[in-house]
C-alpha cells in the first residue's frame, strides 16, 4: 500500500497519486474508483465515500445534460465531461449516439469553434503557433509524454466547415473529428491527438477580439507556411513511424496540394477530399440501387469545383471505370459547377485537380448565358443527372428550378445538399422533397428531421463522414498500413453499399444505414480497408482472418478498468 505522506500540503495534494489520476481524463474514474484502489492511490477524502458503477454515473449525467436549453451548451457540457472522464463521455455519447451527434459534431460543433476562446476550459491536444515551429518535438513531449499515438487529426483553421477562418477556433474539429474516431470506430482516445497549426488568421473579429487565444497575426504563406507544415510534419513521422494522420478543413488552395506533398512522406489522408468523396459515392450508389440504375449509366453534376466537388468526382469516375468505363468516358458523366458556371477549358486559372473534369467549350457554348456563364440550373436541364451533389456553403444554391428540372430527367433523382453546418446546406430537405413531388432520394451533411409529403413519411439521410474516417483509420492501424491509398476509399464506399440500411418501409427512401449503426458500418469498413492495403502491398501479409482478428483486437470500449501498475507513479 502506497504511504502518502504530505511533504507540505499543497506539493502533497498535487503530486498525490490520486490527484493525479483524478487529473488524468484517461485514467479517471471518479465515485467509480474501488475502495482497493483508494486505498492504494490516496484517494480517500478527494472523492465522495459512495462507490458508483458507470451505469449510475451515466444517469447523474443524463440529469446534468438535460437540465441544458441550449445546444451549444450541451456541446459545452460534453466537452467538459470529456476532458475530465474519457470513459463516462464515450460511454455517455454511444449511448446516446442519435441524439449527441449533432452536438459533438456538426452541426453544434461549429458554434463551438466560433466562440473557441470564449468557452476555453482547459488543455486539449497540441497547438503549434509560427514563432514556436523550431520546438514541435519539444511540445510533442510535453503533450503526450511516452505515449503512443495512432491517429492524429490537424488543421490550420482555415477553412472550418462552411464557416470559414476561424483561426485557432478551429481547434474543435479535430478534438470533435476524433470523438468519432473512439465511439464509432473504437480507436483508443489515449492514443489519438487533436492539432492546429496556428499560422494566423485572416479573420479581422478575430484579430480585433481581446480574448483571442490564437496567435495575433495574419496567416503566413507560401514558403513560411510550406515551412511550418514540414516542421510538423518531420517531428511526427520521427516520433510515431507509424501513426495515421489526418489532414482537415484546409482552404483549397492548400487541401490537395499538402495530401500530394506529404502522403508519401506520412501514412495521411484529407478527410474533405477522400472521406466526403467515399461517402457520397456510398450514398449515390445506394440511390441508384433503390431506382434500378445501373452504376454505368450514372449522370452526376456537382455543385462545388474545390477540393471536395473534384474529390467527389474523381472517386465517382474511378467507380465507373470500375463499372466499365474507359476514364475518358468516366469524366464525361461528371460536370462540375462552381461560382462562375459549369467548369469549361475557356475559363481563365483552372487548377490542376479541376483540369481533368473541364468541359471543352466548343461542346457547352450553346448552354451559356448572356454573361457567357453556364448557371446550374441549365446545366441540371440539360444534364438530366441522376445525382445532384451539393458542396458550396451556399444556403439555397439548389432553388425550385433546379430541383424540378432534375425531377423532370430522372423518376428517383438523388439531392445531397451536404454543405455544413445546416445553415449553410445547398437546399432544405422539406423543400426538395415538396419541389419533386416525393420522389427525391435526399441526404444531408447535418441532421434534418423527417417530412411528411402526401401522407408519406420521407427521411433525409445523413451523408456523414463518420461512416467513413473512423473505420479507415480503425483498418490502417489494425494492418499497419504503411500508406493510404485512393482505392482504399473505393473500398470503404463498396463496403458501406453493400451494408444493410435498416427498415424494409423506408429502404427506398433510405441512402445509408442509421447512425445507431456506425460502430457496425466502421468495422465493415475496416476490414474492407485492411484487406484493401494487403492486396497493394501496403501492409505486412496478412490472411481475412487475420484482419479481422486484429480489428477487433484494436478496438477499445468505453468501460472502467483497473488501474494499471505503473499507470501513475507511487
Amino acid at each position: 500500500m502506497t504511504h502518502c505522506e504530505p511533504g507540505g500540503p499543497i506539493v502533497a495534494a498535487m503530486n498525490s497519486p490520486g490527484s493525479r489520476l483524478l487529473a488524468d481524463r484517461y485514467t479517471n474514474k471518479a465515485t467509480a474508483f474501488t475502495i482497493e484502489e483508494r486505498d492504494r492511490y490516496c484517494l480517500h477524502g478527494l472523492l465522495p465515500p459512495v462507490v458508483e458503477d458507470l451505469g449510475t454515473q451515466l444517469r447523474r449525467i443524463r440529469t446534468e445534460y438535460d437540465s441544458k436549453r441550449k445546444d451549444l451548451d450541451h456541446h459545452i457540457f460534453l466537452r467538459a465531461l470529456q476532458e475530465r472522464n474519457s470513459v463516462a463521455f464515450y460511454a455517455f455519447v454511444a449511448q446516446n449516439l442519435d441524439e449527441v451527434l449533432p452536438i459533438v459534431y456538426t452541426p453544434t460543433v461549429g458554434l463551438s469553434c466560433e466562440q473557441w476562446s470564449h468557452t476555453y476550459r482547459r488543455e486539449h491536444g497540441l497547438f503549434v503557433s509560427w514563432p514556436n515551429r523550431h520546438r514541435i518535438p519539444e511540445m510533442l513531449d510535453n503533450v503526450v509524454g511516452d505515449n503512443e499515438m495512432d491517429v492524429v487529426v490537424v488543421t490550420d483553421g482555415e477553412r472550418i466547415l462552411g464557416l470559414g477562418d476561424l483561426g485557432a477556433g478551429g481547434m474543435g474539429i479535430p478534438i470533435g473529428k476524433l470523438a468519432l474516431y473512439t465511439v464509432a470506430g473504437g480507436l483508443d482516445p489515449s492514443r489519438t491527438l487533436p492539432v492546429i497549426l496556428d499560422v494566423g488568421t485572416d479573420n479581422e473579429e478575430l484579430l480585433s477580439e481581446p480574448l483571442y487565444l490564437g496567435w495575433r497575426h495574419h496567416r503566413v504563406r507560401g514558403d513560411e507556411y510550406d515551412e511550418l507544415v514540414d516542421l510538423f510534419v518531420d517531428a511526427l513521422r520521427d516520433r510515431f513511424p507509424r501513426v495515421l494522420l489526418q489532414w482537415e478543413d484546409f482552404a483549397q488552395v492548400n487541401a490537395n496540394r499538402l495530401l500530394n506533398r506529404h502522403r508519401d512522406r506520412i501514412c495521411s489522408f484529407n478527410d474533405d477530399i477522400q472521406g466526403t468523396a467515399a461517402i457520397t459515392v456510398a450514398a449515390i450508389t445506394a440511390g441508384l440501387g433503390n431506382s434500378g440504375v445501373p452504376l454505368r449509366d450514372l449522370r452526376l453534376v456537382v455543385a462545388g469545383a474545390g477540393s471536395a466537388g473534384t474529390g467527389i468526382a474523381g472517386l465517382a469516375s474511378r467507380a465507373l471505370v470500375t463499372a466499365g468505363l474507359s476514364e475518358d468516358e468516366a469524366h464525361a458523366r461528371c460536370w462540375l459547377v462552381d461560382r462562375h458556371g459549369l467548369l469549361h477549358d475557356g475559363m481563365d486559372a483552372l487548377l490542376p485537380f479541376q483540369v481533368p473534369f473541364a468541359r471543352q467549350w466548343a461542346d457547352v457554348a450553346r448552354l451559356a448565358d448572356a454573361d457567357g456563364r453556364i448557371p446550374l440550373a441549365e446545366v441540371v436541364r440539360h444534364v438530366a443527372p441522376h445525382a445532384l451533389v451539393g458542396v458550396t456553403g451556399q444556403p439555397g444554391l439548389f432553388s425550385e428550378e433546379v430541383i424540378r428540372a432534375q425531377a423532370a430527367g430522372v423518376d428517383r433523382p438523388i439531392v445531397l445538399p451536404l454543405s455544413n453546418p445546416t445553415v449553410r446546406a445547398e437546399a432544405i430537405p422539406a423543400d426538395v422533397f415538396a419541389w419533386s413531388d416525393g420522389r427525391a432520394q435526399v441526404g444531408t451533411g447535418s441532421p434534418f428531421d423527417p417530412v411528411t409529403i402526401a401522407g408519406r413519411v420521407r427521411h433525409a439521410s445523413q451523408v456523414n463522414n463518420i461512416y467513413i474516417f473512423p473505420g479507415v483509420g480503425l483498418g490502417v492501424v489494425a494492418c499497419g498500413a504503411r500508406r493510404v491509398s485512393d482505392s482504399m476509399f473505393t473500398a470503404a464506399a463498396t463496403a458501406i453499399g453493400e451494408l444493410d440500411r435498416g427498415d424494409s418501409d423506408l429502404t427506398d427512401s433510405l441512402l445509408l444505414p442509421p447512425v445507431s449503426d456506425s460502430r457496425i458500418v466502421s468495422r465493415r469498413v475496416a476490414v474492407a480497408v485492411a484487406r484493401c492495403a494487403v492486396g497493394e502491398g501496403l501492409a505486412d501479409p496478412l490472411t481475412d482472418d487475420e484482419i479481422e482478428a486484429r480489428v477487433d483486437a484494436v478496438a477499445w470500449e468505453p468501460v472502467y478498468r483497473p488501474v494499471q501498475e505503473g499507470s501513475v507513479d507511487q
